[in-house]
């Protein structure tokens, strides 16, 4: 019998540990061609969030500008994909590497400067308080400084199909700014490389950690062009969440294995 929804029995993980002082906070930028808006996003990105050290990492996925150059300047560790694998590829090579940095928290967000890296305290708080695992920031909890009527339409009917299947108080199902911590960035599955928004909590929330959100601020991309289309998105993503309800994800499909993370992509700063 096929599934449509998480189970209701699911276990709940053990509670979050919490982590070491000294241990680095990662934030990690997918990135395909945006080395104009780059610089920007890096610098708005704290040094510190108490005891913990931010590490900056941008996962240049087969960039043909100067992104990786951008990035290095600066002051990011740059990890590259030799060519394009995808979004999902990108946010799965970045847990690998947060897992090799034994992060206190993991947090990505978009690099095209729609969401503040300036909030990342408000976005790993609950996992640095050992309260949370998996932490979204919410848009629609937030401050929208500017949304497409169609995306926010577009935006509002998948999240109430996530928040259907995940049984979860999802009130942003497609936010690009998130928060795991250490342990569950190295049990995610991100299911396919085009995208990760739905196929992610619903892999998570499947292994009993519990689903929280932040409101946090969101403006939409000043320049630029998002890959989101509506059809492509629709067609690759109702079946990679198919997949992921049913366990049907193969191993190929499991980037985030760190033995994984240097065959996908390779690091032009000290990572180890």
């Amino acid at each position: 019998m096929f599934r449509l929804r998480v189970p209701r029995d699911l276990t709940p993980a053990t509670p979050a540990p919490l982590p070491r002082p000294g241990r680095p906070v990662v934030l990690f930028l997918p990135a395909h061609d945006e080395a104009p808006r780059l610089a920007a996003v890096i610098a708005c990105a704290p040094r510190r969030i108490g005891p913990h050290p931010v590490e900056v990492v941008v996962v240049d996925d087969g960039s043909t500008d100067d992104t990786a150059i951008v990035a290095r300047a600066a002051g990011a560790t740059v990890v590259r994909h030799p060519v394009n694998l995808g979004l999902g590829a990108a946010v799965a090579t970045g847990f690998g590497i947060g897992t090799q940095l034994d992060a206190a928290a993991v947090a990505f967000c978009d690099a095209d400067g729609e969401y503040d890296p300036g909030e990342l305290e408000r976005l790993v708080r609950p996992v640095l308080d050992g309260t949370a695992d998996y932490v979204v920031g919410t848009r629609f909890g937030g401050r929208i400084e500017h949304m497409r009527p169609h995306r926010r339409a577009g935006n509002l009917v998948l999240t109430r199909w996530v928040r259907w299947m995940t049984r979860a108080p999802v009130s942003d199902g497609q936010s690009g700014y998130r928060a795991l911590s250490a342990r569950a960035a190295s049990d995610a599955v991100v299911a396919h490389d085009y995208n990760y928004a739905q196929v992610l909590t619903l892999d998570l929330v499947q292994r009993g950690y519990g689903y929280h959100e932040t409101p946090i601020t969101y403006r939409f991309r000043t320049s630029g062009r998002s890959f989101v289309r509506l059809g492509p998105y629709l067609r690759r993503c109702v079946p990679a969440a198919w997949r992921v309800l049913n366990d049907r994800v193969d191993g190929a499909a499991r980037f985030t294995a760190p033995e994984r993370v240097q065959p996908l992509a390779t690091v032009d700063s000290a990572v180890a």
